[in-house]
């Protein structure tokens, strides 16, 4: 559904027609009288992609809180969706990718990026900024991003040995007779919560001080729209346009939001589209003198009626053949679909809980709560499902924790989820547990949201040990470090003996984290 400016402010029925009528009147005779010819642009964004090369089933909500899954995304039919776009407005449009782009799925992570490349460099990107694009190493990302026919983006990435910035601030593009100027902004986390090699001679800030910096130098280039491409989340966008004027439109990433008409904040349009290229945001925009007059906005899904490409879709092919026998082949079967979808507790990870606290053999597990991950419907389950589960090779760790430890980590990442301040926020959703059952209160204050803590039916202990299976340290931070190890088993290896032993699986709500 495509929503204009005017139906944005047309929200009272009797009056609301002959007033945005009146508006459109005013915005016309406005027009006449400056003499001056409005241009026409349109943005199309993508966000949190994930390396999803192909269509896949997705998240769509259900009623009774029951979702439905259905087929969409790929990147045939995104370049079909953006040659479409482009031959609607004859070539007034501006690409841009939020980025999380170069991780997520098998043949990406395998390839370390490289798959990606040669699809990437014909779709018609113009910049991007990045996230788990260093998981890879700041080296490698180098590599890639010098690979791609358009720049990456950050004004708030610091090489620490010069102290200068790692990547280009800005771009200005130049669209159907209008500068549009780019300004990106990296995900502020990659050296607070992300293992260290991703950091690795790299300094990150929120980018709140530089942006007003940024933003005059590129309003001094005459230019007719600034756009800034963000990786902070939806909610940092929107605490740091109310506190820097200025931006006429920030394209938001990171938090897998999906806003079907756009926000308004501190002077800006704001949209976020999805997640997984499932969707793309698209935004007409009217500008005259410099500013904005009128919009459309649509958040296109990536149905699976849309016809692919064939020169994309061969691509896609190219890329993930080296993967696709080993990427097929069956590995059990689940009795429930599973998903990532929900905030509190998911069945996903359920499952991959179940699977590592079984290989390691403890009381506790705990994954991070990541928000990447295609769904998986019930029947036959393929080593595909399997990464896209939990694409990383990285071990099963174990640790012992205090009963006070344990609350502590809780508290820590309720914090980091729903703290009050939007920047205090860093991101996923609350932390994956199994074998616990915590009781919160997402409204008290830093440090009280905890209300208690049970393994099983008593009360967890201050001073009592717990063992713990856990999957990097996203999951269980490094100061937590009593017998502290890595196992010699994988995540997906944990999976597929779980699966051999449960035929077919079951993963449930089980009421981990309770709301009260």
């Amino acid at each position: 559904m495509r929503i204009t400016r005017r139906e944005c402010l047309a929200t009272v029925a009797s009056g609301a027609l002959s007033a945005s009528e009146a508006l459109g009147a005013g915005k016309r005779a406005r027009r006449s009288e400056t003499g001056s010819k409005p241009g026409q642009i349109t943005l199309v964004q993508i966000n949190d992609s994930h390396g999803y090369f192909e269509q896949h089933r997705e998240w769509f909500p259900g009623s009774h809180g029951k979702p439905m899954f259905r087929p969409a995304g790929g990147y045939s039919r995104i370049a079909t969706l953006v040659k479409q776009i482009t031959e609607e407005t004859m070539g007034r449009v501006l690409f841009l990718d939020n980025g999380d782009t170069f991780y997520g799925t098998y043949p990406v992570a395998r390839s370390r990026g490289q798959a990606l490349i040669p699809i990437l460099q014909q779709l018609g990107f113009q910049a991007m900024t990045a996230h788990w694009e260093f998981a890879y190493g700041p080296a490698r990302l180098k590599e890639l991003a010098s690979q791609l026919p358009y720049p990456l983006l950050a004004i708030n990435v610091y090489d620490n040995e010069t102290g200068r910035l790692a990547y280009e601030p800005y771009t200005v593009a130049n669209v159907a007779g209008l500068k549009i100027g780019v300004i990106g902004i990296a995900s502020n986390l990659v050296d607070k919560t992300m293992p260290a090699s991703f950091s690795e001679g790299l300094r990150f800030t929120l980018g709140r001080e530089e942006l007003p910096r940024f933003i005059n130098e590129v309003r001094a280039k005459h230019v007719d729209l600034l756009v800034v491409l963000s990786h902070l989340g939806f909610p940092q966008d929107m605490k740091l346009l109310s506190e820097v004027p200025g931006v006429d439109v920030l394209l938001s990433g990171h938090t897998h939001d999906r806003l079907y008409q756009p926000v308004q904040q501190g002077g800006a349009l704001v949209i976020q589209s999805g997640s997984h290229g499932s969707f793309l945001g698209r935004l007409d925009l009217e500008i005259q003198d410099g500013k904005i007059t009128d919009y459309k906005h649509e958040l296109i899904e990536v149905a699976a009626t849309i016809a692919p490409d064939p020169a994309t879709e061969a691509l896609v092919k190219q890329a993930i053949g080296p993967y696709a026998v080993e990427l097929k082949r069956e590995v059990g079967e689940l009795a429930v679909g599973l998903d990532r979808a929900t905030g509190l507790e998911a069945t996903m990870d359920n499952f991959l809980l179940a699977a590592i606290r079984d290989a390691a053999g403890t009381e506790l597990a705990f994954i991070n709560g990541w928000r990447w991950g295609a769904p998986i419907p019930a029947g036959k389950v393929t080593m595909n499902d399997l990464y896209n589960i939990i694409p990383m090779a990285v071990p099963i760790s174990t640790v012992v924790l205090t009963g006070a430890e344990l609350k502590q980590l809780m508290e820590d990442n309720l914090e980091a989820t729903f703290s009050a301040n939007a920047f205090k926020q860093q991101g996923g959703y609350v932390k994956r547990c199994l074998g616990l059952t915590a009781y919160i209160r997402v409204q008290n204050p830093t440090g009280t949201r905890l209300t208690r803590l049970l393994i099983g039916d008593k009360q967890v202990q201050p001073d009592k040990l717990y063992s713990s299976a856990f999957l990097t340290v996203q999951a269980v931070p490094a100061k937590y470090n009593r017998n502290r190890r890595d196992l010699p088993v994988y995540p997906v290896d944990a999976m597929q003996a779980y699966l051999k032993k449960h035929r077919p699986a079951k993963a449930e709500i089980l009421g981990t984290v309770v709301v009260v």
